[in-house]
């Protein structure tokens, strides 16, 4: 299945090539655009059975599934319906309205939480999520992402959190590098 992931970011063109700017402040001259993957029942089907069979695989028990909005909220609802658990979205900022909750869905305190990503480059983004699921009451066991930049996230998840990637960019540029040489 990873395998197929990886071939899917690219026959879907969820790699762009220029100048970006990144969530974190970093410019990149390439761009992992999961949403892309995300919006397509096909690929967001194979994410949630490759991330549930990677948590699984490593016995990870969890309550819930989380995910900070926008781009892991496909991501989480695929997953908890994958999975049969609850999903709670992290929003950026507390509503201006109504409860001006931060969090949409039940957190119970103690409660053991799956937190998914779409991609890290410095982590920055998930690890506030974790802060506020912290704040309400939760223990975060795990942080998944489909895409890991390799750019220290990792290393900074897994300073406080198990970290988790479906893949790596390394393992999306070898294979475009192996693509590439049979041509």
């Amino acid at each position: 299945m990873k395998d197929q992931l990886i071939d899917t970011f690219f026959s879907e063109g969820a790699i762009l090539f220029g100048r970006f700017v990144l969530t974190s402040g970093k410019e990149s001259d390439y761009y992992i655009n999961v949403k892309k993957l995300s919006t397509n029942p096909k690929a967001l089907r194979l994410i949630a059975r490759l991330m549930a069979k990677k948590v699984k695989e490593l016995g990870i028990e969890f309550d819930r599934i989380a995910g900070p909005e926008l781009g892991a909220v496909p991501i989480a609802t695929a997953l908890s319906l994958e999975t049969g658990k609850p999903l709670v979205v992290v929003r950026k900022k507390p509503k201006g309205h109504g409860t001006g909750s931060q969090i949409e869905g039940e957190v119970k305190p103690g409660e053991r939480i799956l937190l998914v990503e779409d991609v890290t480059t410095t982590g920055g983004s998930v690890l506030k999520a974790a802060e506020v699921l912290e704040r309400a009451g939760a223990e975060i066991v795990a942080i998944s992402v489909v895409v890991d930049r390799e750019e220290g996230a990792g290393e900074r998840i897994e300073e406080r959190y198990r970290f988790i990637s479906l893949v790596t960019v390394s393992e999306l540029f070898a294979r475009r590098d192996s693509a590439e040489m049979k041509k």
